[in-house]
């Protein structure tokens, strides 16, 4: 009996105890963080800027103000094409833009936006999570102290803006059009003279006639572009850019030196981004699309299947000789293709085949 009671005791005082130090226990404090990013994108810009803007602040909110994001647009602290050396030097902390601006670096980080005849948006979320591409895409931009991760897409961009109508292969020859990454690789093929440009300076060369044509992105962001007024022949789809992925591109010591918290947080920071975007892109197209058309005098064209397949023969020269630049390179695009082959017949008989027969039902 006595040693029970004693027992009671004890166990009782060793609750008060417990108690006294759950109620006492300072919480830990993380230390605040500010972070220099710096992008691609005019400030403001419509999809592209907004939304890297927009993923800052959500850093910023989603650690209570506790890491604080100052963010740079284009021109404001670095140059657009300056970004990457700027993180890579440690100068800033991240960036936001293509990767496909980097392939003078290297031709790989163009898989980690969009190469001909390459993936969806579906199909690169596919890929890079689950196919081995992330995996790839930081062996590739650890050898330049980067780490990347996905913060966006506008989904399958427009073919471009021409100020002639572009009837077959022949009509591309001579043709000085603004196409960065493989997709400029192709036009150069065909007898094209591929220009590569920021965003920012890109309606001043097409209306003074430096460049005969360009690419951009989609009906919303190039009518704000006000392309029109220089090319009224707008042709689609894009064999360029089918899903172009935007990412975030940060200096590698300084991911690494992160908590596993705040890798976290930024990661989910992105990610959500990338969701969010090809939403907004997806919402807006349409309605700009019928503008350009009815209001701005726009003549939509389909390029011919004939053209097509011209884009796809040299499209193969081009993969060909990317392949043979590295074994690294090789090993992006070979992992490329089976997620494109394993995804696209999936989508073919899912998605593809639905929205084909709700169409014709719909007569859209």
């Amino acid at each position: 009996m006595k040693r029970r009671e004693v027992l009671k005791k004890g166990l009782v005082g060793l609750g008060g105890v417990a108690a006294a130090t759950t109620i006492s226990a300072p919480a830990i404090a993380k230390e605040r963080m500010e972070i220099n990013m710096v992008s691609t994108w005019g400030r403001d810009f419509p999809g592209l800027g907004t939304g890297a803007q927009r993923f800052a602040k959500r850093v910023t909110d989603l650690s209570d103000g506790r890491i604080q994001v100052n963010y740079f647009a284009s021109g404001e602290r670095v140059k657009a094409f300056d970004s990457f050396d700027e993180v890579a030097s440690g100068n800033a902390q991240l960036y936001h833009g293509a990767e496909y601006y980097w392939k003078g670096k290297h031709p790989g980080f163009a898989y980690f936006t969009a190469v001909p005849f390459g993936l969806t948006y579906t199909e690169m979320n596919a890929w890079i999570r689950f196919g081995g591409g992330q995996e790839l895409w930081d062996k590739l931009a650890g050898d330049f102290g980067i780490k990347g991760l996905m913060c966006g897409n506008t989904g399958v961009q427009m073919g471009g803006w021409f100020r002639k109508e572009i009837n077959s292969a022949d009509d591309i020859k001579g043709l000085k059009m603004r196409m960065p990454g493989l997709g400029g690789d192709v036009l150069a093929k065909l007898g094209g003279s591929p220009v590569s440009l920021p965003g920012t300076q890109i309606y001043e060369n097409l209306v003074s006639g430096s460049i005969d044509a360009t690419e951009w992105v989609g009906p919303w962001n190039d009518q704000f572009m006000k392309f029109y007024e220089a090319a009224k022949y707008y042709y689609y789809p894009g064999m360029h850019e089918p899903g172009a992925m935007l990412g975030i591109g940060m200096n590698k010591s300084w991911w690494e030196g992160l908590s596993k918290a705040d890798q976290l947080l930024i990661n989910a920071a992105a990610s959500m981004e990338n969701d969010v975007m090809m939403s907004e892109y997806n919402a807006k197209n349409g309605a700009s699309l019928k503008q350009l058309v009815e209001e701005q005098g726009v003549k939509l064209r389909a390029f011919s299947d004939d053209i097509y397949d011209s884009f796809g023969e040299a499209a193969e020269e081009v993969f060909d000789e990317t392949r043979q630049h590295s074994a690294l390179a090789n090993e992006i695009h070979e992992s490329f293709a089976k997620a494109r082959q394993e995804v696209g017949s999936w989508a073919k008989i899912s998605d593809q085949a639905y929205v084909s027969q709700r169409n014709r039902v719909l007569g859209l």
